[in-house]
């Protein structure tokens, strides 16, 4: 972000709002058209401002891009973490990983998709997927709790990273099924998912 420092922070603090404006437009617009007809006129449009005030805050289209995924990832980590901490046990740590994780999906549905569609597409000069690393964080998180879990006997003895890649695979298809059905109850079907998963990785003596 290109700023400068005001007295008393004013202008960052403009600044910093206005770069959340242009990011909420990118979100939009990528939303409505898709991300090959989301370019930086249309964003300009959107937020009704000029496109060199989107080149100030960013230095071009892909950087605005990868700041709208980095911005809704943080955005996602931060309301799960209150969740995760109230909990005590690793059993109850994956109920809410996966609870937490769909009511932000429930509730940020565009932001979501804008997102879903620009890992999708967007791309590096050499051709390669600028995202083939993504939700990395959120999986390692998801593998921390697996092992966790299984090195203190709540869960069986399993492969942490195989089931760590099917419950994110059970997560994000989530939104899929809701653009499909947008009558989906997104709440049940996290219900199912802690139900399944708490099945998955119940330990040998049975049902905790």
């Amino acid at each position: 972000m290109r700023s400068k420092n005001g007295a008393g922070g004013r202008v960052s603090f403009i600044q910093a709002a206005r770069r959340q404006q242009i990011i909420a437009a990118a979100i939009a617009t990528v939303t409505t058209v898709g991300y090959g007809q989301a370019s930086l006129a249309r964003i300009a449009d959107h937020a009704e401002i000029s496109k060199s005030v989107i080149s100030y805050h960013f230095a071009n289209k892909d950087d605005l891009l990868e700041q709208v995924v980095a911005q809704v990832n943080d955005d996602w980590a931060a309301f799960m973490r209150p969740f995760l901490d109230a909990e005590q046990t690793a059993t109850g740590r994956l109920a809410a990983y996966i609870r937490s994780r769909l009511a932000y999906m429930r509730d940020n549905h565009d932001r979501l998709v804008a997102v879903a569609e620009i890992i999708v597409n967007h791309r590096g000069p050499d051709g390669t997927p600028v995202f083939a690393e993504r939700d990395a964080a959120p999986v390692a998180e998801l593998v921390t709790i697996l092992r966790d879990g299984r090195a203190g006997g709540e869960f069986r003895d399993f492969d942490p990273v195989v089931l760590a890649m099917t419950i994110t695979q059970g997560i994000d298809g989530a939104l899929t099924y809701w653009s499909e059905h947008p009558g989906a109850d997104l709440t049940a079907y996290g219900e199912e998912l802690v139900t399944l998963f708490g099945l998955a990785t119940e330990s040998r003596g049975g049902r905790r």
